[in-house]
């Protein structure tokens, strides 16, 4: 990750700035500018010092000597690296690298004079961030986290873009543990708070819901001014014993709310048409406000930012024109398929230099076979000269090898030699209107297309033209979610233990290339697949990792070994067979994996068959055993904890055997997502990690801290009111006892939702509520009861799980599991994937 420091720094200074060693120095004139703490997203190695995170087999220090090779010639390690392969390269030796990254972004921050605002709580953080952005960015020039950079490695990096020609800051905070807020209020040391709210997300890291609400609190302990809601209990309460704790100084109050105290008091909340209509007094004036959202939500940030505007002194008209014009801000990347076999990167809700290159980084991991697309606008109030900064963009272009560039907006027209000689292909347009005047959807074929553009250049109309599919039911694939819960579940593993991670049926629903492709990224050891046509498919999309398929039919042996897959072996007969095919080909010591069955009684085989297994393999049968494993019939229920025992001793005695016969060494496996964390003496050398990467745990299992990564959602086609006495849907099962209010949803069982969900036993939600499901399910459709909820009207979103609405609640009600409600989600409901 690196991120433009505005002043260079050189290698004495981070020494001092980090209060580091010098183990070597560094070459004169070395100036640094960017920081990077993943050898992955290397793009200015002459200008970058490299922080070796962790340690261990994982850590960054592994990383050192490539980077180096890379031109790399900065480096802060705490585990020194052989500095004789490196002569000329500046290496400091600290104690923490994190604590060292830290340190040397307050030093940074603290260069700087003008305002800071900090933003923590448990929701809201990014939308009112990027609200704030919007709503103040005509007045002020303002940097801010990218994306929802909040953690302790994402401040550092966030901070370390402020520079001399911005006005203001603005940066979230995230914690889920105590401590860790002093840290990040170090770094961010912010004159302005807001804390959004307190909800349950992270319950677990603390003692109680008022220990988390004390070090939330802690990031404002210096500010000088405070936003929050006083009717969130907790979150007054919280203000109000800081204040009592001693003396000051404590920022001031800035609360809005219902409360009679509050600054900004609300004396009047309607909905109207969509929209939010809110009356209040301030300053001895009645104000009002319209802001364009209904949902509980949406209003809470909204007023967040009213209140603050109102402190900076912003008249309420201008806050009331910038108000209409929000919008629900797509937080975060979409990847979507697009037409002609194209894959569209859609980011397209801003435009500004550092948002571009994360957006880039994650255009250049969809890379396809006929090359990279950009699709960019005009990057408003950048507060840079547009030679300096367009510059700047066509060397991140060229840099990631990006092999087209349409540009849209008289700015970027202008400045059309910045890019002459670096991209290879140019386009300029004045406007979206024109670009989409002499679009041709035959333009775009088999490549991978980022969508980056301001929003009043409206690229919404252009990913509507791009997005393949038209499908209003989406399931979202939320991939910063999967990458935090895989590094959630690696926390939680021995040191040297590997991860082979589960992508069989289209990665339960999620995508088998789009998944795949994240987990190689984040240097997971093997993948999974049940055939070898799901094998294949992954090779040919680009994916490299070693690929493990479970059910290797005699039939698929060639492409087995055509697509440098390794089979699971789980009989003798299949062994046999597959060894001939070897024999038939010339190959020899072919990688496998030896499925032992110590309990399960599906596949595997039996302890009376191992050492008929041994005597096959030791015969010099052409097949290499890579790894040896089991599988877990209960790991997540205490109950069978004793049978869970027993399975592991006889998977230990198996593989005794196996290795006395064999004379070598193999991998060994048993633990999936349950028994990762009930069962850490079973870790052996590598566990399988399935379902929890989705967020979803078996039962048992819980308080890993995971996120829910998937998202199934839908609109409303119709509504309509229905008399008394009426029935409903086929069959009429469902006899209306009143008159009710009917929203027909865009969803049926051929998408993937039960039918046995019908006729009251399912529900979705709709506007934070829940709905219940009137009648039968249809194919297509599926009727919900929204009687008193009159803003639902056609086209609005429906969640039918989510985050809000837990898949496991859907499937306790279905009768069913989470696996099968994933798996059974029809192809024909469009994948979105985003990433923050």
């Amino acid at each position: 990750m690196h991120r433009e420091a505005e002043v260079g720094y050189t290698a004495g200074m981070l020494a001092e700035r980090t209060g580091g060693r010098v183990l070597q120095g560094a070459p004169d004139g070395l100036r640094i500018r960017h920081l990077l703490t993943d050898s992955r997203k290397l793009v200015h190695p002459e200008e970058s010092v490299f922080f070796a995170l962790g340690s261990g087999p994982r850590s960054g220090h592994a990383f050192v000597e490539e980077l180096y090779r890379r031109g790399v010639r900065c480096f802060v390690v705490s585990e020194p690296p052989d500095t004789a392969s490196m002569p000329d390269a500046g290496v400091i030796r600290v104690g923490d690298t994190l604590q060292a990254l830290q340190d040397l972004a307050a030093a940074h921050r603290a260069t700087f004079g003008y305002p800071v605002i900090g933003i923590t709580g448990s929701n809201g953080k990014t939308v009112v961030k990027e609200w704030l952005h919007h709503l103040l960015s005509p007045d002020l020039r303002i940097v801010r986290s990218p994306k929802s950079y909040n953690s302790q490695l994402g401040v550092p990096l966030s901070v370390w873009q402020m520079g001399p020609d911005d006005d203001l800051a603005i940066f979230e905070a995230g914690i889920s543990l105590p401590g860790e807020m002093d840290r990040l209020e170090r770094v961010i040391r912010p004159d302005i708070g807001i804390f959004t709210n307190l909800l349950d997300a992270h319950d677990e890291g603390f003692g109680d819901r008022m220990a988390k609400a004390r070090e939330k609190y802690r990031l404002f302990r210096r500010c000088r001014h405070l936003v929050y809601c006083a009717d969130h209990p907790e979150v007054a309460r919280a203000v109000g014993e800081a204040r009592l704790s001693g003396p000051g100084p404590h920022p001031d109050g800035l609360a809005w709310g219902v409360a009679p105290d509050a600054l900004l008091r609300i004396r009047d909340r309607r909905s109207l048409s969509g929209a939010t209509q809110v009356d209040a007094d301030y300053g001895g004036r009645s104000l009002s406000l319209t802001i364009p959202f209904t949902d509980a939500a949406s209003v809470e940030n909204a007023m967040h930012a009213w209140m603050l505007m109102l402190h900076m002194s912003i008249p309420q008209e201008p806050i009331r024109e910038r108000m209409r014009d929000l919008s629900s801000l797509a937080m975060r990347m979409a990847l979507r398929d697009g037409i002609n076999g194209c894959v569209l990167v859609d980011d397209s809700y801003s435009a500004d230099l550092s948002s571009l290159r994360l957006a880039l980084d994650f255009l250049v991991r969809q890379r396809r076979a006929a090359g990279m697309t950009v699709i960019l606008s005009d990057i408003l109030q950048s507060g840079r000269l547009p030679g300096e900064l367009y510059r700047e963009v066509a060397l991140e272009l060229g840099r990631r090898g990006v092999g087209r560039l349409i540009g849209i907006g008289p700015a970027l027209a202008a400045e059309a030699a910045a890019f002459e000689g670096v991209v290879p292909d140019c386009r300029f347009h004045a406007g979206t209107d024109d670009f989409l005047e002499q679009f041709h959807p035959m333009q775009f074929r088999g490549e991978a297309i980022l969508l980056k553009g301001a929003r009043r250049f409206g690229f919404e109309r252009i990913a509507a033209r791009l997005e393949a599919g038209v499908h209003q039911t989406v399931l979202e694939i939320d991939l910063s979610a999967i990458a935090q819960n895989l590094s959630a579940h690696r926390r939680l593993l021995s040191p040297g233990v590997r991860v082979m991670a589960m992508v069989k049926a289209f990665s339960y629903g999620a995508g088998a290339f789009e998944i795949a492709s994240l987990l190689q990224f984040h240097r997971v050891d093997w993948l999974v697949v049940a055939y070898a046509d799901e094998g294949a498919g992954l090779r040919r999309a680009g994916i490299r990792m070693p690929i493990l398929v479970m059910s290797p039919e005699p039939d698929a042996f060639r492409t087995i070994t055509d697509h440098d897959l390794q089979p699971e072996v789980y009989s003798l007969e299949g062994a046999a067979a597959f060894a001939r095919h070897l024999a038939s080909e010339g190959l020899q010591d072919y990688p496998v994996h030896v499925k032992l069955d110590t309990g399960m009684h599906r596949l595997g085989f039996q302890p009376e068959e191992v050492d008929g297994l041994a005597r096959l393999l030791a015969e010099g049968a052409g097949l290499h055993v890579v790894s040896v494993f089991s599988h877990l019939s209960a790991a997540e229920d205490p109950e069978h904890d004793a049978f869970t025992r027993l399975q592991a001793d006889r998977f230990e005695a198996a593989c005794r055997r196996l290795r006395e016969a064999l004379g070598y060494g193999f991998l060994r496996h048993l633990a999936n997502t349950a028994g990762i964390r009930r069962h850490p003496e079973l870790q052996y050398d590598m566990v399988r990690l399935g379902i929890g990467l989705y967020g979803i745990h078996p039962a048992a299992a819980s308080g890993v801290g995971l996120r829910p990564a998937l998202r199934l959602t839908t609109t409303v086609a119709q509504v309509r009111q229905v008399p008394a006495g009426e029935t409903v849907g086929y069959g009429r099962q469902a006899r209306l006892d009143r008159d009710t209010r009917i929203a027909i949803c865009r969803i049926g069982y051929a998408d993937g939702f039960p039918r046995s969900l019908g006729n009251g036993v399912g529900r979705v939600w709709i506007g934070g509520r829940p709905a219940p499901v009137i009648g039968h399910v249809c194919m297509d459709m599926t009727l919900v009861d929204v009687t008193g909820m009159e803003d639902v009207a056609p086209g609005s979103r429906v969640v039918v799980f989510g985050a809000e609405a837990p898949i496991a609640d859907m499937a306790r009600r279905a009768g069913t599991i989470p696996y099968e409600l994933l798996t059974g989600i029809s192809s024909r409901v469009r994948r979105v994937y985003v990433e923050e």
